[in-house]
């Protein structure tokens, strides 16, 4: 199965919800490596890293987000999957 990876920027009420715990959760259940922290202006960046099905998934899931959270934007690219952190290229 083809692996992918993707950086998204999620916006919205993001920060202070506990979107990235959820985040973290959300992917470990779909079988995706995900990093995501929170940016300056108020975003969360997501990098994850999976089976193409898996990040579709994982980035539906991101337009939702947590139940206390508010999602005003989400915007994903695919990236090559040497770009992970961390990975010797």
């Amino acid at each position: 199965m083809a692996v992918g990876c993707r950086r998204c920027l999620v916006s919205g009420r993001v920060q202070g919800v506990g979107f990235r715990f959820a985040t973290r959760s959300r992917a470990d259940g779909l079988g995706v490596e995900v990093r995501a922290r929170n940016l300056a202006d108020g975003r969360v960046e997501v990098l994850a890293r999976g089976p193409e099905p898996a990040l579709n998934a994982l980035c539906d899931w991101l337009h939702r987000g947590p139940g206390h959270a508010r999602v005003d934007e989400v915007r994903c690219e695919d990236l090559p999957p040497e770009s992970w952190p961390g990975d010797a290229g």
